[in-house]
């Protein structure tokens, strides 16, 4: 994939994770985006990092120990962040529900 067509909707993806969890009380999820990098603080201080990585042509989500690695693949004209069986916000939301104890839809 071309480098800027990435660049454009790795930003726009990230610009939206971003604006989803600013809607969240800050107390339960902080969300700092800078640079290519969305860092979600959550109470007691833990993180999960959210990056665009250029060279691998993917999203690299870190969380509890775990990680993952996303890449976009365009359905039914969008473009959806995906490893072979998983999505993007759809596993974000399963960590943020367990570590917030309620069900996240994001």
């Amino acid at each position: 994939m071309d480098e800027k067509i990435f660049d454009r909707i790795a930003d726009d993806e990230l610009r939206t994770l971003d604006k989803l969890l600013g809607d969240f009380d800050p107390d339960e999820i902080e969300a700092e985006l800078s640079a290519g990098v969305l860092t979600l603080t959550l109470e007691g201080g833990n993180k999960i990092i959210i990056n665009s990585h250029r060279a691998a042509g993917e999203i690299w989500m870190a969380a509890f120990r775990q990680a993952w690695h996303f890449a976009p693949r365009q359905e039914d004209g969008a473009w959806k962040w995906r490893t072979a069986s998983d999505e993007l916000h759809a596993a974000l939301g399963r960590v943020l529900s367990q570590k917030l104890g309620r069900a996240i839809a994001l």
